[in-house]
């Protein structure tokens, strides 16, 4: 009695005297264990001086509790927890198990691979210190299961095709004019300092471990500079793509020898002095100087490694940076160790300004891609999908030009002959230039891998000829099969509507749906196409995408291409395509705060709404991302995403699956 009689007393005195306080901060998150299983962590961060009770105490002091809720069925689970300190406390003058600091419970959840489902719930606690406790309180959580992993996938795979890329980048940067010519020097400056062998190892891999360390240090640098949430709000916002365009062009231009992107004479002369000093500190700087003489040719590399990695998790940059250094530093490394191999390497000359021009060419291309997702956010329709071809046709068609010989820069060197390899290269980049001529007349183009804007930005965008009148003939078939449908089975009379209402209020909806990839009719809200699905009674495929969604352009124009896939989405689905990066305000009276992801996330434009409507609803915000819906807005079968469905044979499969399903 006394025990209970202390706490009511404790609770009514915070109750009215103290202020709303909160000494512990939740944090839920889940990895994954297995193909069929997930362990659920509950970390509980707690302000020094509070200490959080364990789910082992007797009734007096409320014990943490954890309540699930999954599949509509309740229960309150013990989970495995942190060790706890056993400990007298003077508030319930009992021995008590609690935590301070930090505590972690952990569940682990089993589910069949083809499981998809929610689970919710609270968790119940109570915090004290030495002298008072704060009233019971509980907090909420929510895991979708198995979603989660296909983000932490994703995420793996773009970290190692950074990391190749990198890899690649720092390669190409030791091919640069800047660069090759230092190898001789390296090894000159090695065998001067290295009095035996084994010194040499040493001070050989000292000095490739510096030459990593300094591009680390940018690249840590750079994710200080960009957070997280920073970085993917800059992949989608206009003004970083026009930026990233502006830099590649610089690049470009200075790649083909407009001018020359340098640091100043002073920092250079300061690191060679340095170097002169001998020692790990001589070599370190020779490092620094390496990476400062060479900057001119591989500023540009590192900025594209840089940018990009700005753009995906805080950890990117740094490894764009290791990767790149990695590669640049391995062959200085074994030269130094091996100065035998200079004799085979071939000479310096004109060869490596052309790698250069080359990919003053690509970087050039690139940029024109980053305008047009800069353009294609904004919604300005400046570059079109035929003057994008237009641009990549003039750009590869000089490329062309350029490795056969006929086109010349200010630092080439005359082209006698040419090379089997140069003449090679010729060949691949002048077919490429051809294959992107039908591009014009809306041919698909697979091959420039997504880049282009979709047909639905064309200047033409129902085709060429008369393709745009089939497709409306294949549309009234479709409709009058439906109409049909709908007369025979009765249901307009069962939902109060006569077949004039129906027939209004279809033609009302149909005004409202716009030619997307494929040219197949796509609606772009919700609410419409759902209403829609009702009236023609078919199922309802949601489209997440993006129009700066590279995957989204790969799978509309390989995957949807199909014969059979496009049948599908033009005549037994309604499609809905929700752009999670549209920027189109939303009317004042349709904004609103709500919450993603435990933050109060404003909603101001149409993509902002359904980029929370798909996190919120479905657990995931990577696009593409389809989800098959009945009539009733019940998910049929598994959401299929890029990575896991995007092949004309799983995809085909995922859209067969769902009709069967819906015709159950």
């Amino acid at each position: 009695m006394r025990k209970t009689l202390t706490l009511i007393f404790t609770l009514i005195t915070l109750s009215l005297f103290s202020q709303i306080y909160n000494p512990v901060s939740w944090e839920f998150s889940q990895s994954k264990i297995s193909d069929s299983e997930i362990e659920l962590e509950f970390k509980a961060n707690i302000e020094e001086g509070w200490h959080l009770y364990s789910q082992d105490i007797p009734e007096s002091p409320p014990a943490t509790s954890f309540t699930f809720i999954i599949n509509g069925d309740t229960s309150i689970k013990v989970l495995e927890e942190s060790e706890s300190i056993k400990k007298y406390d003077p508030n319930f003058d009992m021995i008590l198990k609690y935590f301070s600091n930090e505590a972690i419970f952990k569940h682990n959840i089993k589910f069949e691979e083809a499981d998809n489902f929610k689970i919710e719930g609270y968790v119940d606690f109570m915090v004290c210190d030495d002298a008072q406790c704060l009233p019971p309180d509980y907090v909420e959580f929510s895991f979708n299961i198995p979603e989660h992993s296909t983000d932490s996938k994703e995420a793996e795979e773009s970290r190692w095709w950074l990391f190749l890329s990198a890899l690649g980048a720092g390669l190409l940067a030791i091919l640069m004019p800047c660069t090759f010519p230092m190898i001789p020097m390296t090894v000159s400056f090695f065998t001067k300092q290295s009095k035996t062998r084994s010194q040499g190892i040493r001070n050989a891999i000292f000095y490739g471990v510096s030459i990593i360390v300094i591009y680390i240090i940018v690249g840590v640098g750079v994710a200080s500079v960009f957070g997280s949430d920073a970085a993917n709000l800059m992949a989608n916002n206009v003004y970083f793509n026009i930026g990233f365009a502006i830099l590649l062009l610089i690049f470009g231009a200075s790649f083909l020898g407009a001018f020359e992107i340098t640091l100043p004479n002073s920092w250079v002369n300061k690191s060679d002095k340095a170097a002169d000093r001998g020692g790990y500190i001589g070599i370190f700087f020779m490092a620094l100087t390496l990476v400062l003489v060479s900057f001119s040719c591989t500023g540009p590399l590192v900025g594209i490694v840089l940018v990009k990695a700005a753009s995906g998790e805080i950890l990117d940059p740094v490894i764009g940076m290791f990767g790149f250094s990695l590669s640049l530093s391995i062959p200085f490394v074994l030269f130094a160790l091996f100065p035998n191999w200079l004799n085979s390497l071939p000479k310096s000359g004109g060869w490596l300004n052309s790698i250069k021009v080359v990919l003053g060419f690509l970087e050039i291309a690139f940029a024109f891609y980053y305008l047009s997702k800069a353009d294609l956010i904004d919604g300005t329709a400046f570059l079109t999908r035929e003057m994008f071809i237009a641009i990549w046709i003039m750009i590869f068609a000089s490329l062309t030009l350029y490795l056969l010989g006929m086109i010349k820069f200010s630092h080439d060197s005359e082209v006698k002959h040419l090379s089997v390899t140069r003449f090679s290269l010729a060949l691949v980049t002048g077919v490429y230039t051809i294959y992107m001529i039908p591009g014009l007349w809306g041919g698909p183009a697979s091959l420039m891998f997504g880049m282009p804007p979709d047909v639905m930005f064309s200047e033409s965008p129902n085709g060429v000829g008369n393709s745009y009148y089939q497709d409306n003939e294949d549309e009234l078939l479709s409709e009058i099969k439906d109409l049909k449908l709908i007369m025979s089975q009765g249901n307009f009379s069962e939902n109060n509507l006569s077949l004039e209402e129906i027939t209004k209020r279809k033609e009302e909806l149909k005004e409202k749906r716009e030619m997307g990839p494929q040219r197949i009719k796509v609606f772009h809200d919700y609410d419409d196409a759902i209403e829609y699905a009702r009236l023609v009674e078919k199922p309802l495929v949601i489209d997440f995408t993006g129009y700066a969604c590279v995957n989204c352009r790969q799978m509309e124009s390989n995957v949807w291409s199909d014969i059979e896939i496009k049948s599908i989405l033009k005549d037994d689905v309604i499609l809905v395509s929700l752009h999670v990066d549209a920027t189109k305000k939303l009317p004042k009276e349709e904004r609103y705060e709500t919450t993603m992801a435990g933050r109060v996330k404003k909603i101001v434009t149409e993509g902002d709404k359904w980029m929370v409507f798909q996190a919120n609803t479905y657990g995931t915000n990577s696009q593409p991302y389809y989800v098959f819906l009945d009539n009733e807005e019940n998910t049929l079968i598994e959401n299929a995403n890029y990575q896991d469905y995007g092949t004309v044979s799983l995809f085909k499969d995922w859209l067969k699956r769902g009709l069967d399903s819906y015709n159950k």
